[in-house]
């Protein structure tokens, strides 16, 4: 399939921004993101009625009520840690894509190649837009919707939030959203100086190989309450090893999977509870800061295969209804560029999890040999 772009300009803010909301300080936590950007696509099938036309209007809806937004048409400043709200604006692309988007869908070789194409890619946030979207018209009439969202602005929750509440005006019409987003985060947790702090990302990205195999498979559970792995034929992964591999015992004994369920379990319960115990922001961060360097300094002593495990579980993205019925597919595009990185997400159905997965060529290998393994025990 090929992606020609046909356009590409940026969106202002609907009205300019006052001048004391000019300068929009982050918070202390957003310090700690990385430099990256959140991705997310959204499918749109063609209905009945569909051969294309309709969807030149549907982009010019949505390109309107992206200009709800007025920080998302600004720039961060790295130095000042803020965002210039400049009313720069969001950059917009529109796409076109041969092909049919049933055709896509329903050929997983199709889906892991278009991933990355499906959505445009900045390399750094300072001094670019903030976020990017692009619009894939289908010669069938299907919608395929990529967006890119700064990670120093926006973790998932956020992204989702304000993918929710866009899609919300290009419904219902910009000039009927009464309930404005509020930015206080960075007045409440304002930034510190702090010491450079090198993310398991970053360690992650130095030991990863240059080729990424892209993976996506679905968890399922049925109605005695199982878990059954579904997956494309030539498609292969066990995710499960991967996260008992983390948690070999001293001895190197064998470590079953509920044990390692439990491990995590109680590690999550741990982080929470200490959170918990932080009676102000400042004490809170600095437990987070610690928590890093403890982190970092292991990870640099170790030689542990690393995998960096994002879980956009329980967020609304099939929610996501911009006028003509919600998506049929949903995905984050992390995994399809950054090795070790694994992002889980719901599937449609609510009934499932859905991991899709960026390997290494030799970690590929290792999950075809032990695909047999995780889905039957033996």
């Amino acid at each position: 399939m090929k992606v020609q772009i046909l356009s590409r300009k940026l969106i202002a803010p609907s009205s300019p921004t006052p001048p004391n909301l000019k300068n929009l300080k982050i918070s202390c936590f957003d310090q700690l993101a990385p430099p990256t950007y959140v991705p997310c696509v959204f499918y749109y099938p063609a209905n009945g009625e569909d051969h294309g036309g309709n969807n030149v209007e549907r982009s010019k809806k949505i390109e309107k009520s992206l200009a709800l937004f007025y920080p998302l048409g600004g720039r961060y400043i790295e130095g000042n840690l803020s965002i210039e709200c400049s009313d720069e604006g969001a950059e917009y692309l529109e796409a076109r894509v041969s092909g049919s988007l049933s055709q896509l869908l329903e050929r997983e070789e199709f889906k892991t190649e278009m991933w990355s194409r499906l959505v445009p890619r900045v390399l750094q946030p300072e001094n670019s837009p903030l976020v990017t979207i692009q619009i894939n018209m289908f010669e069938c009439g299907g919608l395929v919707i990529g967006t890119c969202v700064a990670h120093r602005i926006a973790d998932a929750y956020t992204v989702g939030t304000f993918i929710n509440t866009w899609a919300i005006a290009c419904r219902i019409g910009i000039e009927k959203v009464h309930c404005r987003p509020s930015f206080p985060f960075g007045s409440l947790f304002p930034p510190k100086n702090i010491p450079a702090i090198t993310s398991v990302d970053d360690l992650i990205s130095v030991r990863a190989v240059k080729k990424v195999v892209r993976k996506s498979f679905e968890f399922k559970v049925n109605m005695r309450g199982k878990t059954t792995l579904t997956m494309p034929e030539y498609a292969c992964g066990n995710f499960i090893n991967l996260v008992i591999a983390q948690f070999v015992p001293d001895d190197e004994s064998k470590i079953e999977l509920h044990d390692c369920v439990n491990r995590v379990h109680d590690a999550i319960r741990s982080a929470i509870e200490d959170c918990a115990k932080a009676s102000s922001g400042d004490e809170l961060f600095s437990l987070m800061i610690k928590k890093m360097r403890e982190g970092d300094e292991a990870w640099r002593k170790s030689e542990i295969d690393g995998y960096i495990v994002n879980s956009w579980c329980r967020l609304p993205w099939y929610e996501t209804d911009f006028g003509w019925g919600k998506p049929s597919w949903v995905h984050g595009v992390d995994a399809a560029t950054s090795p070790g990185t694994v992002t889980l997400m719901d599937t449609e159905d609510g009934g499932g999890i859905e991991a899709f997965l960026g390997l290494d060529e030799s970690s590929t290998l290792l999950f075809q040999q032990n695909l047999d393994v995780a889905l039957t025990g033996n």
